[in-house]
């Protein structure tokens, strides 16, 4: 692993490995339980010696956040859009868009996947703004791809709304989205708080710019991604009136002859006031919700209500965005001709995530709870509590504040995950000022708790976010737009709440009783945040068993033998992202670091630890462990919307291995604390 700069003040954040780096098997004889806990101790202790390494001198740990090049080709766009493009930054983003591209002249969401429509045309127009020519061979590739597949008029709604900021494709053949929407009281259906907060970050901006319908100069023609370039948007026949897909489509009918009679001054209101929602909402660092897609709408949004790129709003967003930046070496792909730097946009930084993930692992391992770098990591950690209302507070109005959030600066939207996390985290570090720490966890607990939705289990973000309309939308065609609760982030609650002494409050109960309900019939839990089952049961197992159901409960049992059920012959554990989409590839996938520590942290959670699948699954981490103590994993393991948008955590290929191998040497987790 090497370091970078982060663009955060620049201490060094995670890199994976160079093809360079050698992994070293470690794996000791068949049957030989000494050797190989001797064996899980020695790699233990070199992933430890490999993270304390990489630590931020504020204390905080982060690694890169990979997805794919939608980030860099909507950030040339953006660039082009507001006229603040420069030939380093355009070349080096076309660099790394060319190195991911494939043989057959797409490009995909996650590595190892098929090609992607809509991602193959952002990648495309991008490399046409950089200077690559449509007669290329890798650009012929793509072009005849995409032609193949419908061409434009099949993409994504959110890409025909970056071609027609440029007039490559007609406002009017998208669904409409009024400003007005931004009145509509938070009881009523459909208004901006029934959508999932990164939704309603980027819905708010976007109708200010579908309510403009800019168009900038276009600085080439796209006929060769139509199937007919006469006939760029061939009409599409209506879902039966009575399906919710008819009605939705037959509002949006209205909502486009609304247009032409809406009140101009009530538009113009409703803009006005859509802009005061966003500026409210952006961060100390200049960014919105520390997420790439609201921050790049928001600033379309704002120039074209008239704020240039001299205001401090402005600046400042378009700084964020260039912290978001990674820099590194180019790797070569079909049409790489040109030498030179690649420059990777992160579509959000996880500092506050992979520090606490680092913490517990660490711990986990073995290293003393006053460790100097658990102490700053804790200090660091304290120091970013919410201690403000957010838009949470909509749905929860006498609820005090005490979350935190996954990002450098995210204020307006701490989440429950990372809090259940942190708080985990915390617990393992024997602080100079325990009161301070009280304090914060004790605000953390009740917040967490306020936060649990009727159902009794828990969302990301918000209370109660589980409306089905938003989804129906015909703006609405990529990824989840609204938060229900899931299994994985329930069980890191309940998991903590059970450390915290509270394993039989009644709300922790209620949260035990629905993860019961939720056990899938071959015996594993949906990932909602990672992939996919081995996340869920992963995630799960360790919860219940923290929370007092015995290992001998049937739903445990279900649980372990479908882990063994699916490990891989070489040892260890993998699921490949089709598994959203395909039952018949649930539980399988290449084997990789982190999900093989999923399943071992649900099986010695389990009493599993001298079962032959936990043996197997540890010398598989120890045989495929690099010579610096770092894991590599090409593979995607994270979740951002289930299938459409997929997530390569650096970190996770180091702490979740970590982890396993902890638990295996030194046993589980503490229990918990004495409490209610």
């Amino acid at each position: 692993m090497t370091a970078t700069t982060d663009g955060s003040g620049g201490a060094p954040a995670l890199r994976s490995p160079s093809a360079s780096d050698h992994t070293t098997d470690h794996r000791p004889a068949p049957g030989d339980s000494a050797g190989l806990c001797t064996t899980a101790l020695l790699t233990a202790q070199r992933s430890v010696e490999h993270l304390l390494g990489r630590q931020a001198p504020q204390g905080w740990w982060k690694a890169d956040l990979e997805t794919n090049v939608t980030m860099d080709a909507e950030d040339l766009l953006l660039r082009q859009f507001l006229g603040v493009h420069d030939e380093k930054t355009t070349a080096a983003a076309a660099v790394f868009i060319r190195g991911e591209q494939r043989e057959d002249g797409t490009w995909a969401t996650f590595y190892g996947g098929p090609g992607e429509l809509s991602t193959t045309i952002e990648a495309y127009v991008a490399l046409r703004l950089a200077g690559d020519r449509p007669d290329d061979p890798h650009m012929e590739r793509a072009a005849a791809w995409i032609r193949a597949r419908g061409g434009i008029a099949a993409s994504r709604v959110f890409t025909r709304i970056w071609l027609a900021l440029f007039g490559w494709w007609k406002w009017e053949d998208l669904p409409e989205l009024p400003p007005e929407l931004i009145y509509l009281p938070s009881w009523f259906p459909l208004n901006i708080y029934d959508f999932g907060c990164w939704a309603r970050q980027t819905i708010v901006p976007l109708t200010v710019v579908s309510a403009t319908r800019p168009v900038r100069p276009a600085p080439f023609a796209l006929d060769e991604l139509h199937t007919d370039r006469h006939r760029p948007n061939p009409p599409r026949p209506l879902a039966p009136a009575g399906s919710w897909d008819g009605v939705f489509q037959r509002l949006d009918r209205l909502l486009h002859g609304y247009r032409a009679v809406a009140l101009r001054p009530l538009r113009r209101a409703a803009m006005n006031r859509a802009a005061r929602w966003i500026i409210e909402r952006q961060e100390n660092d200049g960014c919105w919700g520390g997420i790439q897609p609201p921050a790049v709408y928001s600033l379309i949004a704002l120039h074209l209500l008239g704020y240039d790129l001299d205001h401090p709003v402005m600046r400042a967003g378009l700084e964020s965005l260039d912290r978001f930046a990674v820099w590194r070496e180019g790797t070569a792909g079909p049409g790489d001709r040109r030498e030179g730097p690649a420059r990777m946009v992160e579509a959000c930084q996880s500092p506050v995530w992979d520090t606490c993930l680092t913490v517990v692992a660490l711990s986990d391992a073995g290293v003393p709870a006053d460790h100097p770098a658990l102490v700053r990591a804790a200090d660091w950690m304290l120091g970013e509590q919410i201690t403000r209302p957010g838009d949470w507070a909509v749905r929860r109005p006498r609820l005090a504040p005490g979350g935190w959030a996954f990002e450098f600066h995210n204020d307006n939207y701490p989440d429950i995950d990372d809090t259940a996390e942190v708080v985990l985290a915390l617990r393992r570090v024997k602080h100079p000022d325990p009161a301070r720490v009280e304090e914060a966890v004790a605000r953390a607990g009740n917040w967490t708790l306020g936060m649990q939705s009727k159902c009794g289990a828990w969302g990301a973000f918000d209370a109660d976010n589980t409306g089905t309309f938003p989804n129906r939308l015909p703006f609405c065609d990529f990824g989840e737009v609204v938060d229900p609760p899931s299994a994985d982030v329930t069980a890191h609650v309940v998991e903590m709440l059970a450390q915290e002494g509270r394993a039989h409050h009644p709300r922790t109960r209620r949260g035990v009783d629905w993860l019961l309900r939720e056990q899938e019939p071959h015996g594993a839990w949906f990932g909602r945040w990672g992939v996919n089952h081995l996340y869920g049961t992963g995630a799960v197992v360790p919860a219940l068993t923290a929370a007092g159901v015995p290992v001998s409960h049937p739903a445990i049992r279900r649980a372990v033998g479908w882990l063994e059920s699916v490990q891989n012959d070489d040892g260890g554990w993998g699921e490949d992202l089709r598994s959203y989409r395909e039952e018949s590839w649930i539980g399988r996938g290449v084997s990789t670091p982190s999900q093989t520590g999923w399943a071992l942290l649900a099986l010695l959670a389990a009493g599993e630890r001298d079962g032959s699948a936990v043996e197997r699954g540890i010398a598989f981490l120890a045989a495929t462990q690099r010579e610096d103590g770092s894991w590599d994993e090409r593979y995607f393991t994270g979740t951002g919307f289930p299938w459409d948008f997929s997530i390569n955590y650096h970190i996770y290929r180091q702490v979740f291995p970590l982890m396993a191998l902890g638990r295996y040497v030194h046993g589980q987790p503490p229990a918990g604390r004495n409490g209610d």
